[in-house]
């Protein structure tokens, strides 16, 4: 596996965060199936195989083995692709791939400077276990040249892939989560739906609630956001707030009440859980006792169970048309799923 695709899989692991309904494949796709295409050049399943099952199962940390062979094979899959068109591009040009990949990748990427490699060290400082940047200098600026690298081959592979016919017909693993009648946005026959299992006292939560913001402004009506709880048992307010907000929904300010307690996730304290009601305008002696109660413990319960059959482990947790995406993903994350889902619709 070339160390520019290793990277690129590690440096996915690295990042990801988190707090520790679509139609099945009618068939599991065969050996032999076409998986992808390159101006009229069949990839298929077997050819992909031959690369992702020679990655370390340790690259894919705590994943399903399904999303983790899923993974591998579209890692597999996305460097066939790149080579193909490289070397389509180098026959064009009459030149061999070393060539154009020097030429065009290559002298393109700056090297790391010293203060940049400082400025990462600072920021990274849990990263590398507390090793005096002397003794990492050299690894750091491998790594932030590696991703260079990575980045400037992916941009001119976007070029060449942009006058060039491509297509991914590689299957990703789904898994069929209802939404439970949980609070939605979106319209309902909106082409993605995203179910979020969630908890209100998750930092990692609160780090992904613009990113969904973001998500939901710039798709608008094709996609449907579904929230459902799984407030975690480290997490003792997690519950609390998690059965508040059902509770402010029953009143018609679910989102209202949601966006308040990530605003306020330092405040979540029973007292805090009805001061942000009185603050909305609810009916506070109706939420009051619909909290005291708690009348919506067995909704929590529900989603709670939910999660553990999904797989659901930590937060948040998100399933694109059943595709699991976990942590607090960069919107690029969700832009490339999204952008898939919404493709395999037309």
């Amino acid at each position: 596996m070339q160390a520019w695709a290793k990277a690129s899989v590690v440096a996915v692991l690295i990042f990801l965060t988190a707090c520790s309904t679509a139609a099945q494949s009618p068939r599991p796709q065969a050996p032999s199936d076409v998986v992808g295409t390159v101006g009229g050049t069949p990839i298929t399943l077997s050819d992909v195989d031959e690369r992702a099952l020679r990655q370390a199962a340790g690259d894919f940390g705590s994943m399903t083995l399904a999303q983790a062979l899923f993974e591998a094979r579209r890692t597999a899959l996305d460097e066939i692709i790149g080579n193909e068109l490289i070397g389509l591009e180098a026959k064009v040009r009459g030149v061999d791939r070393e060539t154009l990949t020097r030429n065009e990748i290559d002298a393109k990427v700056a090297p790391p400077t010293e203060a940049e490699v400082t400025a990462w060290y600072q920021a990274n400082r849990s990263r590398v276990q507390g090793a005096p940047l002397d003794k990492v200098a050299g690894p750091i600026k491998d790594l932030l040249l590696q991703e260079r690298t990575r980045a400037a081959r992916q941009q001119y592979l976007d070029g060449l892939k942009a006058r060039t016919a491509v297509a991914i017909m590689l299957e990703p693993p789904r898994l069929k989560v209802a939404d439970a009648g949980r609070p939605s946005r979106g319209p309902a026959r909106a082409p993605v739906e995203i179910i979020e299992f969630s908890d209100f006292q998750c930092p990692f939560c609160l780090r992904a609630h613009p990113t969904v913001a973001q998500v939901l402004s710039t798709y608008g009506d094709r996609v449907r956001f579904v929230y459902r709880h799984y407030p975690l048992p480290n997490h003792p307010s997690a519950r609390p707030a998690a059965e508040a907000a059902a509770c402010a929904g029953e009143q018609g300010k679910f989102w209202e009440y949601h966006d308040r307690l990530f605003d306020n996730q330092d405040k979540l304290g029973a007292a805090d859980l009805k001061r942000h009601a009185a603050a909305l305008a609810l009916d506070t002696e109706k939420f009051d006792a619909c909290v005291d109660t708690h009348k919506y413990k067995s909704d929590v319960d529900a989603d709670v169970a939910a999660g553990e059959e999904a797989g659901v482990s930590g937060t948040p947790a998100f399933f694109i048309n059943g595709r699991q995406l976990s942590g607090a993903q960069p919107f690029e994350a969700f832009k490339h799923v999204i952008d898939e889902e919404l493709a395999g619709k037309k």
